[in-house]
């Protein structure tokens, strides 16, 4: 018996026809795989580099700061050096240079510091000028103060008075500007244009504590007679402090500094090649110390007057035999100096 045909499936169970339009295409291509590149196989004959070189090493802070400031000391020092080589070294000076050249302050006193500065620095000649300041007590009188290179170091809580004195009027007016800027509070100080050989006296009519000098003996044609007056203004229990440059424990270096000594007068208004030692002895001041710098060229010295036998002026001054007596013996010691000098 034939069985009865089924009835056809409705749309709804129907399958899915396929669709006719064309996929979209991809966003992007897609790579063919490619496998990775073998390294090469290290030759036998070379080394490996990877692991062999040692870290480079780098100091700390705290060492490279010290390490930069010496190496740029010792670059300053060395050209300096050189350039001081260079103008001591060159031929004898022809010039003709009077003994007084004390008129080149008044032309160099506009550009004098910012000439100075630098070569100050460099030789420690700053310093050295801090901590002779730095002795004064009283009142201080400083002969040759110029532009007024100390002003910042005078310790003035120790200080009554204070009076800078110098022959240039243009630096002293350099030297009462700096004044004012660095101690405007302080009122008890004057500014007085003369030489060092006039008489001077404090603001109060008396002597002088402390005398400073420095770098004077070498600009005035007369140092013995300006050393005797710095006697004569200071108290018998007073102190002179000088600082100086001249002739050194060298003779070559002698040489050399009498060969530039005239054109550095010209250019510098002082005599670089005195004899200090010798203008000290002639002054028969008492001697407390005296200290030798830079191959003995740099002088700190620190006087005291003589003993007065009297209260007159004119006891400072020895008898005849006396001052025979005295000069014999400095010759002798000037003898002793120069064998010394010899064997060097």
């Amino acid at each position: 018996m034939r069985n009865p045909p089924k009835n056809p499936p409705s749309s709804s169970q129907r399958p899915p026809q396929k669709s006719t339009q064309a996929p979209k295409p991809l966003p992007y291509k897609p790579q063919p795989y490619r496998p990775p590149e073998s390294a090469p196989a290290p030759s036998p004959l070379t080394a490996p580099t990877t692991s062999s070189t040692p870290p480079r090493f780098i100091p700390p802070r705290s060492r490279r700061i010290p390490l930069y400031l010496a190496g740029g000391v010792a670059l300053i020092g060395g050209a300096y050096t050189v350039f001081i080589h260079r103008s001591l070294s060159g031929p004898p000076s022809t010039l003709n240079v009077p003994a007084d050249v004390t008129d080149r302050y008044d032309a160099k006193a506009g550009f004098f510091d910012a000439e100075v500065n630098w070569t100050e620095w460099a030789w420690g000649i700053k310093k050295l000028r801090r901590k002779l300041t730095q002795k004064a007590y009283g009142d201080v009188l400083e002969v040759s103060a110029g532009t007024g290179r100390n002003v910042d170091f005078f310790p003035l809580e120790r200080c009554k008075s204070v009076t800078l004195l110098d022959l240039s009027a243009p630096m002293l007016e350099i030297a009462r500007k700096k004044w004012m800027e660095s101690h405007p509070a302080y009122k008890n100080v004057r500014f007085l244009q003369q030489s060092a050989l006039e008489p001077v006296s404090s603001p109060g009519g008396d002597k002088f504590d402390t005398v400073i000098q420095t770098f004077g003996l070498c600009s005035t044609p007369e140092p013995e007679k300006l050393l005797r007056n710095l006697e004569k203004v200071v108290k018998e229990d007073g102190q002179i402090l000088l600082l100086e440059h001249g002739r050194s424990n060298y003779k070559w270096l002698d040489r050399l500094l009498d060969n530039s000594a005239p054109s550095h007068a010209d250019k510098w208004g002082c005599w670089w090649n005195k004899d200090i030692g010798a203008i000290v002895g002639a002054s028969e001041l008492q001697v407390v110390r005296i200290k030798r710098r830079h191959l003995g060229t740099m002088w700190w010295i620190e006087l005291k007057p003589r003993k007065r036998r009297g209260h007159s002026e004119e006891a400072i001054e020895d008898t005849s035999d006396e001052k025979q007596l005295k000069l014999e013996q400095r010759g002798i010691a000037e003898q002793h100096v120069a064998k010394k000098s010899e064997k060097k």
